[in-house]
C-alpha cells in the first residue's frame, strides 16, 4: 500500500482528501441510527466515511507522517 494512501472501513483513502475528523464520535440519538459510536470523516467534494476509533487514531497518525511529523518548536499536540 502506498504511504498516501489509509484504509478506513474497508477503503483505500487518498491522505490528501481528508479535510477533517471529527473529535468526538457522532450521537445524534435517533432509533435507527447505525453510526452512533462512528468517527466522521469528511474528505473532498462533500464525501464522508465512518471509522472506528481504531481507524481514526491511526489515520491521524498517518496523517501527522504525511505532513512532515509534529511543530519542531515544541507546539501543543493538535489531537
Amino acid at each position: 500500500m502506498s504511504e498516501n494512501m489509509f484504509v478506513v472501513d474497508d477503503k483505500f483513502i487518498p491522505l490528501y482528501r481528508v479535510l477533517w475528523i471529527g473529535k468526538t464520535p457522532h450521537y445524534c440519538g435517533e432509533e435507527d441510527c447505525v453510526r452512533e459510536g462512528y468517527y466522521e470523516v469528511r474528505l473532498e467534494d462533500g464525501e464522508s466515511i465512518w471509522a472506528r476509533q481504531e481507524e481514526r487514531d491511526g489515520l491521524l497518525d498517518a496523517l501527522e507522517i504525511w505532513c512532515g511529523g509534529t511543530d519542531e518548536q515544541g507546539g501543543e499536540d493538535w489531537r
